[in-house]
């Protein structure tokens, strides 16, 4: 069961880039380390400390889930609850990035 009952009062920078790289497929976390540095041109790297306290977090929320486990290595996958929190936590986003082109803070794509 979740902690908070607004899922978004959890999600960091690094709880969404899991959830994004874990919705193309399940990986272990020195992968999902790496597929967020390559993702984020290395503006976003994930130390041990955070890349596992966010995996241990979002596991407990069930937002991620364990699939298989070799000696240290384990797998993990989003689960359906992660799944509509990243899809809810994407849609805020874009609303904000509409907002801000609408209001001429940003440029519009061209």
């Amino acid at each position: 069961m979740p902690r908070s009952k607004n899922p978004r009062d959890l999600l960091t920078p690094a709880a969404l880039h899991i959830l994004m790289t874990l919705a193309s497929g399940s990986l272990h976390g020195y992968g999902i380390k790496h597929a967020v540095e390559e993702r984020t041109d290395g503006r976003l790297s994930l130390g041990p400390g955070t890349l596992y306290e966010a995996i241990h977090r979002m596991a407990a929320d069930g937002w991620i889930e364990e699939v298989e486990s070799s000696g240290r290595r384990r797998i993990y996958r989003i689960t359906e609850v992660g799944r509509n929190v990243l899809t809810d936590e994407l849609s805020r986003l874009d609303d904000i990035v509409s907002y801000a082109r609408d209001a001429d803070l940003i440029p519009k794509p061209t």
